[in-house]
């Protein structure tokens, strides 16, 4: 039952449909597989940002024969139209701002399906099968995680023998990390600062902190807008690549000093601490495109400043020494919370790997041992060449010769 106004379908139906034309790979892989029907008595359950192109994703696999269950994986990127839209086609509990406490009933309650499968992002479904949810999952044969984050929490349950199923890393795909993190990311981190703010990008100094592929994507947009990038990163190969990039590395204690954007995308916690905020440039704006909302210390902010709403995404700090900062989507995923996230082209790539994973799971997820594995090589690869073949581009194929002399 959705918790969101039927009133509010018709808009949700008609970004549905938008996101749908622009999301050839997810539609054309629904079409061949429909006539096979491989998720048919499968229960998935979903915890996701719930908006459009998620919803598109939902409904295939629906159309695929699974009894589906969605929950948002973020109260503040919950779209309540899209809600009203899927209500009585799949199962929905989901609303715009819910509390703590609601978004923890919500995952129980798609997990009330006992689901065949799970597609998990940041790994909250997971993280109560294996606590206070763990006699709902009984019939789990294995779950898809599309984050940074969630993968590392998985691998630390697998690391210390807790993992109860198989689970699918997508976020390790390449199909997934190197377009979604960079070119998802990188735009639609910017897209959403700049709606949030109505601010200039270029001539200014933005600080991105962490440069995995998330942290590149965001950085070559900001670059590519007109500012001058310094970042901030703890390994140090990733800092060396920034380098020869073209970019300047510092501390975060030593950047934030002068810079205009923060921009935080490490998947860590306290990656901005309050002390760094004390030392930050009057006016700073504050960021972050990780999953949680930890990674700038936000409850010291809110503890020890002086804070008000003064647009909608944004709101100013008086810090104890006089100076301001401005804090985006409640240091929330931004992208998500002030935008409307990744382009759908690039969705259609991440959620063709993931609808595909799923369908290899539904096959094989009983004969797995528990233990965080990579997407299947045939899949990235099948996602790569139907992408290319939306785009009208050919490529070439190693001949019978080469691959001899290569040894395949």
């Amino acid at each position: 039952m959705s918790t969101a106004s039927s009133a509010h379908a018709r808009p949700g139906k008609e970004k549905i449909a938008w996101a749908r034309a622009h999301m050839p790979i997810v539609a054309a892989l629904e079409h061949e597989l429909r006539p096979q029907r491989p998720l048919a008595g499968r229960r998935i359950a979903l915890c996701i940002h719930l908006e459009a192109k998620t919803a598109c994703l939902a409904l295939a696999l629906k159309e695929l024969g699974a009894e589906v269950a969605v929950a948002s994986s973020n109260p503040l990127s919950t779209k309540d139209d899209v809600v009203a839209a899927l209500d009585g086609e799949v199962v929905t509990h989901a609303r715009y701002g819910a509390s703590e406490a609601e978004y923890t009933a919500f995952l129980e309650q798609v997990l009330a399906i006992r689901p065949h499968l799970v597609l998990d992002d940041g790994g909250d479904l997971c993280a109560l099968l294996h606590g206070k949810g763990r006699d709902l999952g009984g019939d789990v044969i294995g779950a898809c995680e599309e984050t940074t984050t969630g993968v590392v929490r998985l691998r630390q349950l697998a690391r210390r023998g807790q993992l109860r199923f198989p689970v699918v890393a997508v976020n390790d795909a390449r199909m997934k990390h190197l377009f979604d993190n960079r070119y998802g990311t990188g735009q639609s981190v910017w897209d959403a600062i700049m709606r949030a703010t109505n601010l200039l990008v270029a001539g200014k100094r933005v600080l991105v902190v962490g440069y995995g592929w998330c942290g590149r994507g965001i950085a070559q947009r900001a670059r590519g807008l007109g500012a001058e990038v310094v970042v901030a990163e703890v390994d140090p190969v990733r800092a060396a690549e920034a380098l020869l990039e073209g970019f300047s590395v510092a501390s975060v204690a030593e950047a934030i000093i002068c810079a205009d954007f923060v921009v935080t995308a490490t998947g860590c916690t306290d990656a901005v601490t309050f002390e760094d905020l004390l030392a930050a440039k009057d006016g700073a704006i504050l960021a972050n495109a990780g999953h949680f909302d930890v990674e700038i210390d936000v409850r010291s902010l809110r503890a020890r400043a002086e804070g008000r709403r003064v647009r909608d995404h944004v709101e100013e700090f008086t810090l104890p020494n006089g100076r301001r900062v401005y804090l985006l989507a409640a240091g929330r995923l931004v992208n998500l919370v002030a935008g409307d996230g990744h382009p759908a082209e690039i969705m259609d790539l991440s959620f063709a790997v993931q609808l595909l994973s799923l369908v290899w799971l539904a096959r094989e997820g009983e004969d797995l041992a528990p233990g965080v594995y990579p997407v299947p090589l045939e899949v990235d690869d099948a996602v790569a060449r139907r992408f290319l073949a939306s785009r009208g581009v050919r490529i070439d194929a190693l001949t019978a010769a080469q691959r001899e002399y290569l040894g395949l």
